[in-house]
């Protein structure tokens, strides 16, 4: 749903670039209430998966595909304000290296598919974890039901950006029903991508997901009538190092799949246009769609320039941007984090 250039008139992209900064700066702040030692590393991997999982496309209509958004992973994840960031990280490098999603469309990017997504889906999640019982399972039902939602209010954003400063003359009706309806199919593959992943993680490490926190409760025991905590056990794996080791694991996991997604699985992904470039398409909006400023970059449209093998390029293409993606987060939340808890020595943060 990466909105080019051209779709939006010059005055509404300028309020949306607003939106996004005033949204990007509460979230700055937010996050370091959401990220600590343990959550700033897996924000950047998150991040990198992100990136990863939107560049296969899955067919979802005759002549449509569709990709994750991202917002509701990121927000049951890392929490909602660092789910903001964890997205907007991943249009920026888009857009500055890849030319995906316009450099003055970026506001409005940034409004759809970063806030949007992520603050729709952690309030469904919330409203969902309130009535369900609290185990592990609800969790994952909560995330599947949330990310299925958020991408078609994403859809229904974007319709009203369009019939606010759309450069085009449609019937905004009949964009509306057409964006809404093939984004309620693309929000059943988000779904069921979010709802696995949040699920995997849960199961090797709860505590690292933010909307699983306060789920978890002690073990007690009946001794002579009377309900007393369990204690854990000698050399348990709570122990900080066997934490910091698992935490490790995770990550190294975590990068080592968004590589083999980026840079071999994304060679199968479906070559159909998405849903809003369908839409735009069959509907006239992309009439006055102007090129990318970074048309001209060596990996604009996922290749990389003067490789002539198409999975080779776009292989490469997909490593680096997991690699610059996963960096950049990176930085960005462990300075975060660092604001947070003052200056922490890169050895005593570990992952």
């Amino acid at each position: 749903m990466h909105v080019p250039d051209g779709f939006i008139d010059a005055p509404t992209s300028a309020v949306t670039g607003v939106v996004a900064a005033g949204a990007l700066a509460v979230s700055l702040r937010g996050a370091r209430r959401e990220l600590d030692e343990r959550a700033a590393p897996l924000a950047g991997l998150v991040a990198a998966f992100i990136f990863a999982v939107q560049m296969l496309n899955f067919p979802v209509a005759a002549g449509t595909s569709g990709h994750l958004l991202g917002g509701a992973l990121a927000a049951v994840l890392v929490g909602p304000y660092t789910g903001v960031l964890c997205v907007s990280v991943v249009l920026l490098m888009q857009g500055v290296l890849f030319a995906d999603g316009g450099f003055t469309a970026l506001g409005v990017n940034v409004t759809d598919m970063a806030i949007t997504t992520t603050v729709v889906s952690y309030a469904v999640f919330r409203a969902l974890l309130a009535v369900l019982p609290r185990k592990r399972r609800s969790v994952t039902v909560a995330s599947f039901v949330a990310a299925l939602v958020s991408v078609p209010a994403a859809a229904a954003v974007f319709t009203l950006l369009y019939a606010i400063g759309g450069t085009t003359d449609v019937a905004i009706g009949k964009v509306a029903t057409v964006m809404i309806g093939v984004h309620l199919l693309i929000g059943l593959g988000e779904a069921a991508i979010t709802a696995l992943t949040v699920s995997a993680v849960i199961a090797v490490r709860p505590d690292l997901v933010y909307g699983a926190r306060g789920l978890r409760q002690p073990l007690t025991l009946r001794v002579h009538g009377a309900l007393v905590d369990a204690q854990a056990p000698a050399g348990a794996s709570t122990a900080p190092e066997a934490a910091r080791a698992s935490r490790r694991a995770l990550w190294v996991t975590g990068l080592a799949t968004s590589l083999v997604l980026a840079g071999f699985v994304s060679f199968y992904a479906s070559s159909n246009p998405d849903g809003l470039e369908k839409v735009a398409h069959d509907k006239g909006i992309d009439k006055k769609e102007e090129r990318h400023a970074a048309a001209g970059s060596p990996l604009a449209d996922y290749a990389v320039r003067n490789v002539s093998d198409a999975r080779l390029s776009g292989g490469l293409a997909g490593v680096t941007g997991v690699g610059v993606t996963v960096l950049a987060g990176s930085a960005v939340f462990r300075a975060v984090c660092r604001r947070r808890t003052g200056d922490v020595a890169p050895a005593d943060t570990g992952l």
